[in-house]
Order: structure tokens, then C-alpha cells, then sequence
């Protein structure tokens, strides 16, 4: 039907007035939108869900339209609640004195054995302090967890810590906890569910959450492998510790509203350390539920712990970067899985990947997506790269086909009763990557020397084989994935924090999934093979808890500040440096004794956030200060960064010449009677200078203050200088990365 033009620009200028009139579409559309209002009020009397409903009502201006857009009301450890809004009322509610900020709801993704022997912690090590880590509860918040894996066995289990006020809800597929998992919630504020994919319980459909739970906390399990593969033991970094599982996340993501959920119920519960693998794009500290609720935690002496993120190699990309968090980079263990080829002509290969299949033939015939294409039907992609709809199934089946590119070529072969596939790949090649059917990745190179043989010979064949563990010795290295640093939020402070093993890890799985949960994959396992800063995150918690269960009255900052100080160099340095791995991999036999530590408290996160320039009303309702707060009659933060961090970080923006100030403060907690010598090892251009260098301590939990001044100028071309400070009494070496960026103006 053809439309006249003249009538089209009628109906356009039509449409253009009623939106004068009316609005925009999202002006009038209601969102979810979350209001914090900051500490519980500890005023006798005052109902937070009544004050929650008296400030809806005031915004929206209807007493039941307000009732009626309350979705929940957090009250246990902060204050805040969660309404559906219009733009102007949301806007009305952030200007009202009660309220920190006002920020939508948005959803957030999950970051998605040996390990333990790797870092120094053999069995007989992590049982030194087994009744300790008994009374030690990892609250982990999640995709849920299959209670039935042999990795959560409460066998010689007592009952729970006595302070444990928690829950275990029960619901589809998931009966009860027992004495290793001791708690369990899920939260769907918004009851958002895909009836295919998600229940309506803690279960665990997706396995992220039972492999997180098993790295962190769970029990010694002999025998463990996927397949054969990585055979081996596979066991918690505390396997004494007991679980807590909040489920946060389902099949459309991890909702705010819902994380801040389980935060305000894990706090109350009594856990000691909360593992969160999930993240999402940097926010103000006030506007980030994950910074919010981990800032309530540490009030508590709760230290959090979250992944970094995986859009890694590229800088600026690390996530949950509030400084109260243990930001956790992934690293490499000692081994990779290899997957071998072997082509008609003789040619031996590999590849990476895992691939859980043996060959059932001596050769298979081989073809590539050129020769497969599919002529008889209208093409809308790549063949060579054999994508969806490109290829021909009678040219296909039983067969192994050569792609370039790594789109889930697999799944595609598969549908199209295929023998296998190797893909070859124009990137990092240090994730194996679970396939659904034979195969494996290889490098360009590879690639080629394999489409040349497929092209010179009528009857090309080849095989590929189970996939086998390599060691290596490059390890410790930073995983390509892994997000860097610089962080977008407070320039000078140093993230990731840390680095923790992340790839290839072997771990509890969920039963309700699949290897690699692709459609027509029937492999139910107990154990998988996963990689992502989500599996280091676990690690560095289960780092945490066991250092806490050598120093229970630790603050979170003096645990991370232990891990950090004591961590493991990268063996192979990241062009990255320390923006890739932070202070380096955690090593937690030698942090339960750093020698010296960098503590912080609640004042100091109150100079710093003043430093950063917050409203002072939003910090006084933040930390729960009965008095009005006055950013200007406090101590200033000292120094370029304003805290007491264990590392040391100068972004510069525009200039080249370098000029920083960083005032530190340690306390011992090694020898009473001890002497620190200062060591600082700097490129060429960068000069450090440590004063005092020598701190004497008489006693322990004596503090000593230094100033560290950084001087130099970045060379034309140079955008990361790297140096360390170390303190030295012989007996412990405390570390410090110090790191000046400058960040060049975009090219477009």
C-alpha cells in the first residue's frame, strides 16, 4: 500500500504536538526506582515503613496510589525502599532532606581443586584452625545453591553459630539446608520470572552459585573431575566454614532492589564475610546498591568481597570499585587444558578448550564453512565463520567443520548433526571454554595451516581429542578477561585490589544445569570447569575468612589490607601492571601474619567521602550520626588519595609532571619489640621518597605514621610508571604498589 507523503508529515506533526501536550512516553511511564535514605534511625518510636509511605504520599500526592507503589521497604541494617515512580516524583523525592539519593533499579550480570595447593594452602593447613573456621559463616549472594553436592556434606557438623539469626526458605526443588549450608533466601521483588528457566526457591538452576559456594566454603571432596578432566581433590579455601545462601540473580539478571535485599537480611544475619560475583557499570557510591550495601556490611565488620568484572583486556573497565570493597581481580593457576588435533595428512596440533568427548573413530571427514555453505538458500552471514543459517546440514553431518571466530559455532554444528568443530581465533587464547560438542580453539596460525590442507586435498579428515591438564610455569598471570583498572568513580584509588585464581577452575555444580547450559546439552555433572573474576571472588573471600579465623577482631579493612600487603607478584607482568592485578595474588598463609597493617574505620570513610566532595547531610545519614554533619569542622583527609590505603595511585589527567603527597599509617600487629627498614624499588623518571624510613614499634598495636612523596615526569609515549614500597623487620615484608597513570585524550 503506498502512503501518500503529504498525509505522513500530517501524522508526524500530529504526533509531535501530543507529546508537547502530554509528555514524553517515559515521562509518564513508572519505573522502579530505589530511595536510601541511610542509616536505620535509631530513634525510639519511628517506623521506617511508615516513613516510607508519608514520603510516597507526599511525592505522589495519593495516599493509595502511593500504597500501591511500594514494592518493599528495607529496615534490618539500612533504611530505604523501593516504589514504582514517575520521573518528576522520583526527582521530588531526591530533594527531600531524609533522603541520600534516588537512583533506578537496574539489572547487573554475573561475572562469570588444585587452587588451594597452588596459593600454599595444603589440607593439613587449612585444618589448623578447622574449630575456628567452624564458628565462621560465607554469605554468598547469588544464582542459589544445589544443596545436595557432595562439596556441602555436613557429616562431623555441629549445630549452627550461635549468633546465627538467618533463615532457610524452602520452595521448589529445594527442601531445607542442613549444618554446612545453614541459610538460604531468594528475592524477586519484582516477580520477573521465566517459568522455563527460573524456580521460585534458593535452588540453583544455573550452577554459578554452587560452584562460588564450593570455592569458597565447601567440604573436601576426593575424586573430583568433569569427565577425567583435572582429576583430582576439590575443596573449599575454609572448608569448615559454614554457607549462607542469598539468591539474588535469575535467568534476566541480578536486580538492585534485590541485592540490596540480601544485603539488609545478610548483615542481620550474623554472616561474617560476604562473596558477591556480580556487576555493572560504575556509580556514584550513593547510587550503587552493591557499594551501599557493602559500606553497611563493613559498619557491621563485615568485609565484602566483589569480581572486578570481565571486559577485560581494556582499561577503565573494573567494577565494584567503593573502596570498603575487596575488588578481586582473576589470575592463572599452574595448569591449562589442551585440546589436541590430528589432520589427515599427518599434522599434529592443539588447541584450548575443554572438551569432554573421546573419539569414537580413528579419523572423522573434515570440511570448513566455504565448502559447507548452504547455495540452495538465501545467506545473511558469515560462512567462513559458519554461522546460524549459512551452512547445509547434508554437507555437515558427521562431520568436523573448520569457522573462524568463536560465535558459538559449536551449538550451530551441533543442530546440524556435525562430529565436531575447531574455531579458529583472532584473540587471547588462555580460557578453555566448555564445548558443546568435540572441539577446540586454535590460533590463526593454526587456522590456516588448516584450511590449506582442507583445500588441497578431496577427502580431508581429522580428529580431536579429549582434552588433557598441562602444567605450566608462567603462572601467576592475570587473565586476559579480567577488567583493569584505572576506576572511573575516585581516580587516585588503586583497583582491583587483589588478584585470585579465576580461570579453569574446577568446582560444585548444580544439577538442574548442564556443562555448558546450551540447549541439547544432557551432561549433568557434580563438578565444572568455570572461569571469571566471579570464581576469584570467592577465592580472595575464603582468603578472608581465613585469616579472620586467626584474627576474629580484625576490622575488614586490616584483612584486606593483610591479603594485599602479603600478595603474590605476577610471574608474567600485565602491560597493565598493577591496573590489571592490583597488589598481586593473594597468598593466605602469609596473611594471617602481615607484619604491619593499613586499618581504616568509620571516620575515615567519612573524611574521604567528605574529600570526595559528598553533601554532608547524605554522609551523616549515611553513617548514622545523630548530630548533623559538617564536612568543614572535621579533620580533612590527608593526602593525595585521603585514606589509609594499602596501595598508592596518581592519575594524571592532562599534565606530565608528577608531584604526589601519600600520608600512611600502619599498626603493628608482628613482634612487640620491632624495626621497619623502607625499600622502594622505581623506574627511571619516578622518584619516591619514604619519611621516616625506619619505624620502630615497643609494643603491639602500636601505629607509626610516614609520608610517601612521588615525584618525577611520564615520558612522551608512557602512560604507566610502577614502583614498590616495602617495609622490612626481616621476618615480615609488608608491599606496596604505587602506581602513576596518565590517561590519554580520546583519539575521536
Amino acid at each position: 500500500m503506498k502512503v501518500i507523503p503529504n498525509l505522513l508529515v500530517f501524522f508526524f506533526d500530529l504526533f509531535l504536538a501530543i507529546i508537547l501536550v502530554n509528555g514524553s512516553t517515559s515521562d509518564r511511564e513508572r519505573k522502579q526506582y530505589i530511595v536510601y535514605m541511610g542509616n536505620v534511625p535509631e530513634e525510639a518510636g519511628i517506623s521506617a515503613v511508615k516513613e516510607h509511605h508519608s514520603l510516597l504520599t507526599t511525592a505522589i500526592g495519593d495516599e493509595k496510589l502511593a500504597r500501591e507503589s511500594k514494592i518493599h521497604s528495607y529496615g534490618k541494617s539500612f533504611n530505604g525502599f523501593v516504589a514504582r515512580l514517575l520521573p518528576h516524583e522520583a526527582k521530588r523525592l531526591s530533594e527531600e532532606e531524609s533522603v541520600v539519593s534516588v537512583f533506578e533499579n537496574t539489572r547487573r550480570k554475573l561475572h562469570t581443586t588444585r587452587t588451594w595447593d597452588f596459593l600454599g594452602m595444603s589440607e593439613e593447613l587449612q585444618k589448623r584452625n578447622s574449630k575456628a573456621q567452624s564458628n565462621i559463616i560465607v554469605g554468598l549472594l547469588d544464582t542459589g545453591i544445589w544443596v545436595e553436592s557432595p562439596s556441602f556434606n555436613d557429616k562431623g557438623f555441629g549445630p549452627a553459630p550461635a549468633k546465627w539469626k538467618g533463615k532457610c526458605v524452602t520452595g521448589a526443588n529445594f527442601t531445607g539446608c542442613n549444618k554446612k549450608v545453614i541459610g538460604a533466601r531468594y528475592y524477586n521483588l519484582d516477580n520477573a520470572l521465566d517459568p522455563n528457566t527460573d524456580q521460585k526457591s534458593p535452588v540453583d538452576t544455573d550452577g554459578h552459585g554452587t560452584h562460588t559456594s564450593s570455592t569458597a566454603a565447601g567440604e573436601t571432596v576426593k575424586g573430583s573431575s568433569l569427565y577425567g578432566i583435572a582429576q583430582g581433590t576439590a575443596r573449599g579455601g575454609v572448608p569448615s566454614a559454614r554457607i549462607a545462601m542469598y539468591k539474588v540473580c535469575w535467568s534476566g539478571g541480578c536486580a538492585d532492589m534485590d541485592i540490596l535485599a540480601a544485603f539488609d537480611d545478610a548483615i542481620g544475619d550474623g554472616v561474617d564475610l560476604i562473596s558477591i560475583s556480580i556487576g555493572g557499570p560504575s556509580r556514584s557510591y550513593f547510587d550503587d546498591s552493591i557499594s551501599i550495601g557493602s559500606f553497611h556490611a563493613m559498619k557491621k565488620g563485615i568485609l565484602t568481597a566483589c569480581s572486578a568484572g570481565n571486559d577485560g583486556p581494556y582499561q577503565g573497565t573494573v567494577e565494584n570499585v567503593a573502596p570498603w570493597i575487596m575488588t578481586v581481580a582473576a589470575s592463572t593457576i599452574d595448569r591449562k587444558f589442551v585440546t589436541a588435533v590430528k589432520l589427515g595428512n599427518g599434522m599434529r596440533t592443539s588447541g584450548i578448550s575443554i572438551n569432554t568427548f573421546s573419539p569414537r573413530k580413528a579419523m572423522y571427514p573434515l570440511t570448513n564453512g566455504a565448502r559447507a555453505a548452504n547455495v540452495t538458500a538465501e545467506i545473511y552471514g558469515n560462512v567462513s565463520a559458519c554461522d546460524y543459517g549459512t551452512l547445509s546440514m547434508k554437507k555437515v553431518k558427521g562431520q568436523i567443520v573448520y569457522c573462524l571466530g568463536s560465535g558459538g559455532q559449536d551449538y550451530t554444528i551441533d543442530r546440524l548433526q556435525g562430529a565436531g568443530t575447531i574455531m579458529a581465533v583472532d584473540a587471547p587464547m588462555d580460557i578453555a571454554i566448555a564445548t558443546l560438542i568435540a572441539g577446540t580453539f586454535v590460533v590463526p596460525e593454526v587456522g590456516i595451516k588448516i584450511d590449506r590442507y582442507i583445500n588441497s586435498t578431496k577427502n580431508p579428515q581429522a580428529v580431536i581429542y579429549k582434552t588433557r591438564v598441562v602444567n605450566t610455569s608462567t603462572a601467576p598471570f592475570i587473565a586476559s578477561f579480567s577488567s583493569r583498572g584505572p576506576q572511573k568513580i575516585t581516580l587516585n584509588i588503586l583497583k582491583p585490589d587483589i588478584a585470585a585464581p579465576g580461570l579453569d577452575i574446577l568446582a560444585a555444580y548444580s544439577e538442574l544445569a548442564s556443562v555448558t547450559g546450551l540447549p541439547g546439552d544432557r551432561r549433568i555433572v557434580p563438578f565444572n570447569i568455570l572461569s571469571g573474576t566471579s570464581m576469584a571472588c570467592p577465592h580472595a573471600a575464603a582468603a578472608a575468612a581465613y585469616v579472620k579465623s586467626f584474627h576474629p577482631d580484625w576490622s575488614p579493612a586490616a584483612i584486606k589490607s593483610a591479603l594485599m600487603t602479603t600478595a603474590t607478584p605476577m610471574k608474567t607482568k600485565s602491560d597493565d601492571a598493577e591496573l590489571a592485578s592490583g597488589s598481586g595474588q593473594i597468598n593466605p598463609t602469609k596473611a594471617v601474619h602481615p607484619g604491619l597493617i593499613y586499618d581504616l574505620n568509620l571516620s575515615s570513610y567519612t573524611r574521604f567521602l567528605c574529600k570526595e566532595g559528598y553533601n554532608s547531610t547524605a554522609i551523616g545519614r549515611l553513617i548514622g550520626r545523630k548530630k548533623k554533619l559538617n564536612c568543614s569542622t572535621i579533620r580533612p583527609a590527608q593526602g593525595l588519595d585521603g585514606l589509609n590505603y594499602p596501595s598508592m595511585h596518581f592519575h594524571l589527567t592532562n599534565e606530565s609532571s608528577i608531584s604526589a603527597i601519600f600520608r600512611r599509617t600502619v599498626t603493628n600487629v608482628g613482634f612487640a619489640k620491632s624495626l621497619y627498614k623502607a625499600t622502594v624499588h622505581s623506574p627511571k623518571g619516578l622518584s619516591v621518597t619514604v619519611s621516616p624510613r625506619v619505624l620502630t614499634f615497643s609494643r603491639s598495636h602500636q601505629t607509626r605514621s610516614f609520608t610517601v612523596l612521588v615525584k618525577g615526569s611520564m615520558q612522551s609515549g608512557a602512560s604507566i610508571l610502577s614502583a614498590l614500597l616495602e617495609w622490612s623487620d626481616t621476618k615480615h615484608s609488608v608491599k606496596s604498589p604505587i602506581l602513576v597513570y596518565k590517561q590519554f585524550p580520546p583519539l575521536f
